[in-house]
């Protein structure tokens, strides 16, 4: 490491004002220099990875994909130096028109006019600082509420109001288009078997809705039956159907392809389960390199020999994913307006071609979508991360409310599964905004029957006690099944989605998927219907008028259980295969009703076979009088499909009193919360058993989120030691001989990091040994791009006495101490490992400096952090 100079070896060079006897304070340049790159060209959540921005270090691929040029990050520097919270903005009309379009550069005019301390956005694959975003949001509260006038307090009052709107808003928002997207998905399944003569935008049950009607006419009646005859004619054109809805679903998808330099050492991002793992590299190997890098021209790249990765923001139900970014990881484009778009208009195409999909898991990621543009409105939320999660998770629980009709289950849906950071205040808030999209919902009537849910069953007939080892088996089996889809999903991924031509042409999966889709699922009267339609079925006790008598679901005697049987165990395994086929393909897609419906088939055989079993032996004592209650007992088999589903779901997903609250609205038999529970508790501790990971568990870990899980705390029996790397002087600020340090080398130490992949890292300054403060990485790149002249500035890395008599209006530009954290969070190295995943966990810290005896022994970052504990996790898994 070149030795620092000291304050009397330094020598004024030409672009340098010092006098001697030099003072750290001086103002060493004439004027700030401009940011480099224009207000239009700050990223925001729709801003591709690949667009140029002020970082000179470009590493390529062997592909030669660009890296995404690091652009400012939000710094630590946010100090209340005047009122930049509520001046040179837009009207508030003004803001309402842009959030609602698909902006490149969200407060363009706003942002161009910043102050240098001022901090904005985090870069991509870095993750929240949600520390300073709550002390950044407390001294805006701060001078709000130090106009003490009238319309002070209107400003506090409105600017308290603001949660109440966005969470109003988004609730009307998401339920508009989920009304838009089930009356257009319904629409256009049906146009498959054929159209509505009298009026050809309505659907089958819309034309017709006394039941089969002149009005409704199929292709083959429309075709003559040329050329192959009525049942094949109207076979070939649904196969085309299929093909034709599905190839344009993949093809609106793979628009919104994201390229993932290598560099980030990203695996896959979507739900295709082959990620291919790109080992991070060693810290040790970049910190071995000599800190030489030139200045500016003539800096030499680095290349990176990993091929790039890719993602597609619409594939997939994204709930994985909205789950990781409201744990504070940033993936930009991912909530912007045109996966909005792209993934509502594909969903639609996906559903009505017939795949074995659903719409629930992707109406979270739209809502979300929804939420993260409403934000845009107002500046409280669009200029903290913080903040703006807040919204996030309100919103992605009114997705779950339209997706079933349940408001309190998408209240806890947000608190058990996606938020990450749930206090009371945004709980209060995600249930009003819940309660405003169920609101909305009933009335737009998407279903036609002025009921929220997406179908509703009543079982007036209340459960034996015998039927409790049923309900338990039920739940035993559900989890099994579950667990069991977890393993054949991933199995599916390393093995046929490995051939090299279907990870490079996505576009022939979803053809094949389709294909086999078509051809199998034609021919069985249960497969063929809608996800939602079937599973309205599958629970609907026989008295309902709900349900479709052809389907001949309901036994009248004991002898034609046996087929009904057989009819179901068919379906079953079809669906099963095609689920787990259909899972991960390009397409939006959600996973939750189609494991319901695996689930319900599977209940509603075993409900049938206890109905066999009661009336074969209606003498047995424990049957009580339920052989005699009537002619087909008081086994209701619906209600074992339900339950089936549920417990089905449950070990996919392992949401449990969420899905308990869900099957209850669903049903609204308060008889039966029991054994819903009941079987849900069994399903959860069954597929825990045989499979740790979650569905969502499983494509976090596979495409390698740095995600910390809040809820699942392992087993600690070591120390901070354990991950701490040794120290380099390459990741060290030494100012012992001097608080001035060469640009030149802080670009080179800022460079290392990147390199490691560290975008959101920070490089520890020290004094004899002594831990003074830490600059993190994206200020220490934004304070270098505001200098003048890199490759001759010192930089005043501390606090010096003002030796001056006056102190100068315009503030230096090489005056890094305003970027410095004065105050860094350490810990003793001997720390227990516990109290590092409390930090990590409930402080939302991206690295913790290390000390030993009270001097400077190292730091950890967060990525680092959670690479041990899926070790850990792993080596637990095998034991």
């Amino acid at each position: 490491m070149a030795e620092t100079p000291s304050y009397d070896s330094i020598q004024p060079s030409q672009n340098s004002h010092l006098s001697a006897p030099p003072s750290p304070t001086l103002q060493r340049h004439h004027a700030r220099r401009t940011r480099r790159n224009s207000a239009s060209e700050a990223p925001d959540e729709n801003t591709s990875l690949l667009q140029p921005s002020r970082s000179r270090v470009r590493i390529h691929s062997p592909l030669d994909t660009p890296r995404g040029h690091l652009s400012r990050n939000q710094s630590f520097a946010s100090t209340p130096h005047g009122a930049r919270y509520h001046n040179r903005h837009e009207s508030w009309g003004q803001r309402l028109i842009q959030a609602l379009s698909d902006r490149q550069d969200p407060m363009a005019e706003s942002k161009g006019s910043l102050l240098p301390d001022d901090r904005i956005w985090y870069d991509q694959f870095t993750s929240t600082d949600w520390v300073h975003d709550s002390i950044a949001d407390a001294y805006r509260v701060k001078q709000l509420r130090s106009r003490k006038d009238f319309w002070g307090r209107v400003i506090v009052l409105f600017d308290s109001a603001q949660g109440w709107i966005l969470s109003g808003l988004v609730g009307v928002l998401v339920a508009l288009l989920a009304y838009c997207v089930d009356v257009a998905e319904t629409t256009i399944f049906d146009y498959k078997d054929g159209y509505c003569a009298k009026a050809w935008y309505l659907r089958e049950k819309r034309c017709c809705p006394h039941g089969p009607c002149t009005d409704w006419r199929s292709w083959s009646e429309v075709l003559g039956g040329h050329p192959f005859g009525d049942v094949w004619t109207e076979f070939g054109i649904y196969i085309i159907a299929v093909l034709i809805l599905s190839v344009l679903a993949c093809l609106l998808t793979l628009t919104t392809k994201t390229v993932v330099p290598s560099a980030y050492r990203m695996s896959t991002l979507d739900e295709n389960l082959a990620a291919d793992y790109s080992q991070t590299p060693d810290e040790n190997e970049h910190d071995d390199s000599e800190g030489s890098i030139s200045p500016r021209g003539t800096r030499r790249q680095y290349v990176d020999p990993s091929p790039p990765m890719v993602y597609y923001s619409a594939a997939g139900s994204g709930v994985a994913e909205v789950r990781v970014i409201l744990s504070g990881f940033v993936l930009h484009g991912f909530l912007g307006a045109k996966t909005l778009i792209v993934k509502s208009v594909g969903l639609i195409l996906s559903v009505a071609s017939g795949l074995s999909l659903g719409k629930e898991g992707p109406y979270v990621h739209i809502a979300t979508c929804i939420g993260n543009i409403c934000c845009r409105i107002f500046a409280k939320y669009d200029r903290n991360d913080g903040k703006r999660r807040e919204v996030l998770s309100a919103a992605a629980a009114a997705g779950v409310v339209v997706a079933f009709g349940a408001p309190l289950g998408g209240v806890l849906f947000g608190l058990e599964e996606v938020a990450y950071y749930f206090p009371a205040k945004t709980l209060f808030r995600t249930f009003f905004c819940c309660i405003v999209a169920a609101l909305s919902l009933k009335f737009l009537n998407p279903y036609g029957t002025h009921k929220i849910v997406m179908f509703e069953v009543r079982y007036k007939i209340d459960w034996e006690w015998f039927e409790l080892v049923a309900f338990i088996l039920v739940g035993v089996l559900g989890g099994a099944f579950g667990a069991l889809f977890i393993k054949a999903s991933r199995r599916w991924a390393l093995s046929f989605r490995k051939i090299p031509a279907i990870k490079k042409y996505p576009l022939l999966e979803v053809v094949l998927v389709a294909l086999v889709t078509g051809l199998i699922g034609y021919w069985n009267t249960l497969t063929k219907l809608p996800v939602a339609k079937l599973l309205l079925n599958l629970a609907a006790p026989c008295e309902d008028d709900s349900r479709d008598d052809t389907l001949g679901l309901c036994p009248s005697n004991i002898d034609e259980i046996p087929g009904i049987i057989k009819m179901l165990l068919a379906a079953f395994v079809i669906k099963g295969f095609l689920t787990t086929i259909t899972f991960g393909i390009k397409v939006p897609a959600g996973i939750y009703v189609p494991s319901m419906v695996v689930g319900g088939l599977m209940g509603r055989i075993v409900g049938h076979l206890v109905q066999w079993i009661v009336l074969r032996f209606p003498h047995w004592g424990i049957w009580g009088t339920c052989p005699l209650l009537q002619q087909s007992t008081c086994v209701q088999p619906g209600v074992y499909g339900l339950i089936a589903a549920g417990s089905t779901m449950c070990g996919v997903t392992r949401l449990s009193v969420t899905l308990a609250v869900i099957l209850f609205e669903l049903t609204g038999s308060l008889d039966y919360v029991l054994p819903f529970s009941l079987a849900i508790l069994v399903s959860k501790w069954t597929a825990d058993a045989l499979e740790p990971l979650s569905i969502y568990d499983l494509l976090t870990n596979m495409n390698a989120y740095p995600y910390l899980d809040n809820k699942h705390k392992p087993i600690f029996t070591s120390e901070l030691a354990d991950i701490v790397p040794r120290v380099r002087h390459e990741r060290v600020i030494d100012i012992t001989d001097s608080p001035l340090v060469p640009a030149t080398k802080l670009r080179s130490q800022l460079e290392l990091l990147h390199r490691a992949g560290e975008l959101d890292g920070g490089l520890p300054i020290v004094r004899d040994g002594i831990l003074v403060g830490l600059i993190p990485a994206p200020d220490l790149e934004y304070a270098l791009d505001n200098l003048e002249d890199e490759s001759t500035s010192l930089c005043l890395m501390a606090h010096v006495p003002n030796i001056d008599e006056e102190e100068s209006l315009e503030r230096d530009p090489t005056d890094f101490t305003p970027y410095i954290d004065p105050a860094p969070v350490a810990l003793d190295i001997k720390s227990p490992m516990d109290l590092v995943y409390e930090c990590f966990a409930k402080l939302g810290l991206r690295y913790i400096c290390v000390l030993r005896d009270g001097r400077y022994a190292g730091m950890t970052h967060k990525k680092r952090f959670v690479k041990y504990m899926r070790e850990l996790e792993e080596k637990e898994h095998e034991l």
